[in-house]
Order: C-alpha cells, then structure tokens, then sequence
C-alpha cells in the first residue's frame, strides 16, 4: 500500500492506455475542484484566500477522485465538500478560535445542525454543514445509516477539541503517541468515508458498513502519521502538534506506521470478498497520500 518509489513506465507497456485513464481521473479532479471552489467563495468567511489558496480545493478533489476513479463527478460532490466541510473545522478550532468556550459553541451548533436544526444566520459553518446534511439526508440509505454519520461528526468535534486541549498544555504534559493516534479522528477521514458510503447507497457497502468504519479508523491512523512525516516543518511554523514533535526520533513514526499498514491488510482482506470496491477505496488512500505527502501539502501559506 505505502510506494518506496515512483514506478518507471514499463517498457513495452501501454503507457496511452494508462495516460489516457490518467487523464480521465485528472478531469473528475478538475470539475470537483471547481465545484469547491464555487462552494468557497459562497462562504467568505470560511475560506480566507490564505491558506484556501485555489490549490487547496485542487488538492483535495485530486485526492477524492484518485481514491475512487469508478465514481463520476455527481458521485463525487458531496465526498469533496465533505472534506472541504473538515478543512474549515480545522481552521476554526486551530487558528480561529480564542478559547474553549469558542470551540464548544462551535461543537454544539454543529451537532444541533447535524440532529435537525436550522443553522443560525451568522454560522456559515453550521449553514454549509446544514447544506451537507439535507443532500445526504435525501439519500435513501441515510434513513438507516444516518446516525453513523452523527456519531461520527461528534468524533471530529470531539478529537479536535481535544487537540486544542493538548495544544495548550502542550509544555506541561503532551500527549503519548498512543493518545495522540487515538485521536486521529480529527483528520477527518473517517467521517467522509462515511458520507461516501452512505450517499452511495449501494447494499453490499451498507451491509458491511461496521466493519468499513473499524478499517477506516486504521487507515485514518495511518494518514494522521503519513501527514506528519510530510508536514513537520509547517506544522512548527504554524504551531500545530505533529507526532514527530512526541517521540525521540522520526524513525518510531516509520515502524508505527508499518504496523498499522500491516494491520490495516489484515482489516481489507476479508473486505476484498465481501465488498472489494470500497477495499480498493480505502487502500488507495493511503497509497495516495504516501506518495502526495513526499512533495507537498494541501494548505496554502499562511
């Protein structure tokens, strides 16, 4: 799943075939980034040009679309906002706000939103959020599954509250390792997986849904350090934790990733039998991000 090193083209290969679906992944990346960045500029207030630089919502479309490059551009919309969606949490909770009371209205007008409310006029946050809720609710699946989703939005919440937490006693007693991929959940990447598999409405994918969260949540582990490893040096600049900043040296951060890679193989295999897209989904995003993470980032500067 993790690539040591980019693949030479193979000779005799059919590298047309292969530029051509190439190609075709990097035009659904390019309709959703523009789709996002409607989206942004419909929320000024979430989006402020630095760090939502345009790169940004291409990072993230280009992502999406290489993790499930079966889906088209419809499929696809509300994956992309979703994660847009986490993105302006993150910066919310880690630059915007001034303190733990901030972050707990926050918390309790998106879970409001999220069991049924109506958004206050001045919440854009809750107003986007309340946006991805009403398409996902006119799902059929979300009937069923919606709670899912709820339970999953307060893991979010909660782990990035939490991290604000950390942040502020981070001199005094900062996190383990352990703790620190606990709560890998606010990354985020769990929560998407699961507004994916829910709008997909498909029965194989709901029907095995239990089991995709547990090995989302391995990969979500897996990410969470991917991202680090990739991201140190902004992450000091911009005062964030990094579990390179818990642990003696970056070489602990490698062997725990293997683990959790060998682990999260043990997770998908059975996944293979029962509903192998969705298997394929999640292992392509970490085989994404270790080789997106080698260069870049999705932020813009600051």
């Amino acid at each position: 799943m993790i690539v040591d090193h980019a693949s030479p083209p193979v000779p005799g290969g059919d590298q047309m075939t292969l530029a051509a679906e190439q190609g075709r992944i990097c035009a659904l990346a390019a309709k959703g980034q523009r789709d996002l960045a409607e989206l942004a500029a419909a929320y000024p207030e979430l989006f402020p040009p630095r760090p939502f630089d345009p790169a940004l919502f291409a990072n993230v479309a280009m992502a999406i679309a290489f993790g499930a490059p079966w889906c088209d551009v419809a499929q696809l919309r509300i994956t992309n906002r979703a994660v847009l969606w986490g993105f302006a949490v993150d910066w919310l909770v880690d630059h915007e706000a001034k303190s733990r009371d901030d972050i707990d209205r926050l918390t309790a007008a998106c879970l409001a939103v999220a069991d049924g409310a109506d958004p206050a006029d001045d919440d854009p946050l809750g107003r986007f959020l309340a946006e991805l809720r009403d398409e996902l609710a006119a799902v059929p699946a979300y009937a069923a599954h919606g709670g899912v989703w709820r339970d999953e939005l307060r893991r979010v919440l909660d782990a990035m509250a939490r991290e604000w937490d950390w942040k502020q006693a981070a001199e005094t007693r900062p996190p383990t390792l352990d703790e620190y991929l606990a709560n890998a959940a606010n990354l985020a990447c769990t929560v998407v997986n699961v507004v994916h598999w829910i709008h997909s409405d498909d029965p194989a994918t709901l029907a095995h849904l239990g089991p995709l969260v547990t090995a989302s949540d391995e990969v979500q582990r897996i990410l969470r350090l991917v991202n680090d490893l990739g991201t140190y040096e902004r992450d000091l600049r911009w005062g964030d934790l990094n579990a390179l900043l818990l642990v003696p040296d970056r070489a602990q951060v490698e062997r725990r990733i293997a683990e959790l890679v060998a682990h999260a193989r043990e997770l998908l295999d059975p996944l293979r039998e029962s509903c192998p897209v969705q298997a394929d989904y999640l292992a392509r995003q970490i085989g994404f991000s270790s080789g997106f993470y080698r260069s870049t980032d999705f932020w813009g500067a600051l």
